[in-house]
């Protein structure tokens, strides 16, 4: 932006040919106007036609400088043939460090000073290059020497806040930039300079505000968009992140990253198809992309692609192999296909990798759950997470704003699960039957996807606030500022669990229930919510929680509203028995494939229908099939369904006989869900939380009958329970009549149980507390 002056050739070395006045004249009137391209032109023929004319070169390099070419020659013939002139070494110093020569640019920059010490321009340009060198304090020196110089530099402020902000030195940081901002309102920079200094301070609504005042006056503001787009994320303000990223990539289109920030804050918000498209442009243009290739593999994961999950997931473990998201990433892919071994070495490998890696931990003790690893050892596992969430918390909350005597409790729900899904379907009936006149329910869902399910229980909560983009500090001092008196898990170590908002301790009391089915290890979990029956007193020593039993079942499900009637046992009129499972294949481990095929062979002729999500891929369906093929059941005798919508899920029932449950880990909204459409279940006794769910489901549903003892029992019933088709066939006509009577659905009944669970847990706190002498 600085314009040459004119007349001023006759500074050169009278020895040499020189432009006459009139032609130096023309080439200053070309630079002053911005005719670049002209100036370049006619200056390239003067430096010709006066090869030792320092300012013909001088203009040569300004042409090329302003047109982003290489200037670099022209500048260095021009502090060859002006060597006592600052500015052509303060120019070529501009050029060498713009090229990343800094070493070289810092002495071209020292020889103007030396030249002309009070050049304030080339002490905060000096200032520059020895930042970027690291040299800090040097900088900062640069830095203050021009401002001595030239007070009302707002460049040289806002280069100072920078060098400070390095130097962590944010107050300091700050005072700089807003010094700048007093001389010059409009500096783009210096907005988006303090932008990021009070983001790094905490101060993320004051960041934000920078921010957009960086784009207001430069809305091609590219850095501040994104820098923008990353605080609101932070501020939990989702939507206005997708704005400003999406404002990114329409200035930066060719951007992998662009792409990928995009993609990542879709996914945070439900939105997977947009999430994949964006991943997909990413590797176009970026094929190596690691990071890409690991979301995408997530995503498709997600959404069912398995194949393609676990292909995008090996690519980027390929590409990154110190990288521990992406073996994290592989890990749940695997899971899901039922390679329990694999998904395990993953989490391993992620946590070699990245000790602290809270996700990882979370996911393996989720998977420890479908394998025979004993109580104590799972039990080890999760003390460790609750040691690695513990180290995260400055500070946990001691003290509490909730009355000691409250009028009615207020008890804050914490789930990714406020749909239709396990959770929201046990929770919904329970929701419409809390007496408000005694409870107050808040919800802080931590996943944004919502459904018909959300629409019809948000009417029960006096406030819905969403926690997806709170830190967990901020979700805890959320919390805590409700004043909540219990708050409750309903995800333990399942997807989209925030338990380290727990270990902030942000209620005086916090329970674990619903959604797990083991012990959190968060020391700051106070209760598990259970039953007589999943949680047998032998087994307490399991836990890190206190126990606190519900007096019948600690689940109650909501009855279905589809219109699906029971049908007539399927046998009678097929001449085979159907058995079925419509459980996670992950579940159907090789222990639950042998019983399941003793079972076929005890039967003869009967089949075994498997219907799951993973079943709606062709390879896994060969896959799945293969694994009885190989132990002699013919393929035709194994029906293999996918995903389904609900009502035709429950409908399939009615082509089932006899459900099997498979184990350690057994089912709980396919297990009642078969009962209410007539379907009894053989379910093998456990020994821990999770393996007795099949037990206090099948107790509280009146059929103690129908759980096995062991394998050769399982077997045995199955055996016995189909010799005798029409005492089968009167059990199902009249089962969902004897289920809606029992514990498993009466809701009624279920509330007036927890409420009384809740109140005593806050009875029984408030009787331990300290009590304040008057």
């Amino acid at each position: 932006g600085k314009k040459f002056k004119h007349c001023c050739e006759g500074k050169a070395a009278s020895r040499a040919p020189a432009p006459t006045p009139a032609e130096f004249n023309a080439l200053v009137t070309l630079f002053n106007t911005g005719r670049y391209a002209e100036l370049e032109s006619r200056a390239s023929a003067l430096a010709g036609q006066y090869p030792d004319s320092g300012f013909a070169w001088k203009l040569l390099g300004a042409s090329l400088q302003m047109q982003g070419k290489n200037a670099l020659p022209a500048f260095q013939k021009t502090a060859e043939l002006m060597p006592n002139d600052a500015e052509a070494h303060f120019n070529l110093g501009v050029v060498q460090k713009s090229l990343g020569q800094l070493d070289d640019a810092v002495a071209s920059y020292r020889r103007a000073l030396k030249l002309n010490p009070g050049y304030a321009e080339a002490h905060s340009n000096l200032g520059n290059a020895l930042k970027d060198l690291g040299r800090l304090d040097d900088a900062v020196a640069s830095y203050r020497r021009a401002l001595q110089l030239k007070p009302g530099s707002a460049d040289a402020h806002n280069n100072l806040g920078s060098a400070l902000k390095d130097l962590g030195q944010l107050d300091g940081a700050v005072d700089s930039y807003r010094r700048a901002l007093q001389i010059n309102p409009n500096h783009a920079d210096a907005h988006f300079n303090l932008g990021n200094a009070l983001k790094e301070l905490g101060q993320l609504d004051n960041a934000v505000a920078s921010y957009r005042k960086a784009v207001e006056i430069r809305p091609d503001f590219a850095e501040a968009h994104k820098n923008l787009g990353a605080v609101l994320i932070e501020l939990g303000q989702l939507e206005d992140t997708v704005t400003s990223y999406r404002r990114v990539l329409e200035l930066k289109p060719d951007s992998a990253v662009a792409h990928y920030n995009l993609s990542a804050v879709l996914k945070s918000l439900g939105r997977l198809d947009e999430a994949v498209e964006g991943y997909r442009h990413a590797l176009e243009i970026k094929p190596d992309f690691a990071e890409a290739h690991s979301n995408l593999g997530s995503i498709l994961n997600e959404l069912g692609q398995f194949d393609g999950a676990v292909d995008h997931c090996r690519q980027a473990v390929k590409l990154k192999p110190d990288f521990a998201e992406t073996h994290y990433n592989l890990g749940v892919a695997l899971k899901d296909l039922g390679q329990l071994d694999g998904a395990l070495t993953c989490y391993r490998r992620a946590l070699e990798i990245q000790p602290d890696y809270i996700e990882a931990q979370t996911n393996l003790l989720f998977v420890l759950n479908y394998t025979d690893h004993s109580p104590e050892y799972c039990l080890q596992e999760a003390r460790k997470y609750g040691r690695m969430v513990a180290k995260k918390v400055t500070a946990p909350f001691s003290d509490w704003r909730c009355a000691a005597r409250p009028e009615r409790l207020r008890v804050g729900l914490v789930s990714g699960d406020f749909r239709s899904h396990s959770v929201g379907f046990f929770l919904e009936g329970l929701l419409a039957h809390i007496d408000p006149a005694r409870i107050e329910l808040i919800a802080y869902p931590t996943y944004n996807k919502e459904d018909d399910l959300t629409a019809r229980i948000k009417p029960y909560f006096s406030a819905w606030k969403p926690l997806p983009g709170k830190s967990d500090e901020a979700a805890a001092r959320l919390v805590h500022a409700d004043g909540v008196h219990i708050l409750l898990d309903l995800s333990g170590h399942t997807a989209h669990n925030r338990l380290p908002v727990f270990a902030w301790k942000p209620a005086p009391v916090q329970v674990s229930w619903l959604g797990y089915f083991a012990t959190t290890g968060v020391t700051e979990m106070d209760y598990l919510l259970a039953d007589p029956y999943v949680a047998p007193r032998v087994e307490e020593v399991c836990f890190t929680e206190t126990i606190w039993r519900l007096p019948e079942s600690y689940l109650c499900f909501t009855e279905p509203t589809h219109s699906v009637d029971v049908s007539p046992l399927p046998a009678l009129t097929a001449g085979y028995i159907t058995f079925g499972c419509f459980n996670n294949l992950a579940k159907m481990n090789d222990a639950v494939v042998d019983l399941w095929v003793r079972v076929l062979h005890a039967v003869p002729g009967s089949r075994l229908l498997l219907k799951t999500k993973q079943l709606n891929d062709p390879v896994v369906c060969n896959n799945t099939r293969q694994r009885f093929t190989e132990r002699g059941i013919s393929p035709d005798r194994i029906l293999l369904e996918g995903r389904a919508p609900r009502a035709e899920l429950l409908a399939t029932y009615r082509t089932v006989d006899i459900a099997l449950d498979p184990f350690p880990y057994p089912g709980g909204t396919t297990s009642v869900e078969g009962l209410w459409m007539g379907v009894p279940i053989i379910t093998r006794r456990g020994d821990r939380f999770l393996s007795h769910i099949g037990e206090t489901i099948a107790l509280n549903a009146g059929l103690p009958d129908w759980i096995a003892a062991d394998e050769d029992d399982y077997v045995a019933k199955a055996v016995a329970f189909v010799s005798n088709l029409e005492r089968l066939a009167a059990l199902r006509a009249g089962l969902r009549q004897q289920v809606l009577a029992s514990p498993v659905f009466d809701v009624s009944r279920f509330a007036q149980n927890f409420e009384t669970a809740l109140s005593g847990m806050w009875q029984t706190r408030y009787d331990n507390q300290p009590k304040r002498k008057a």
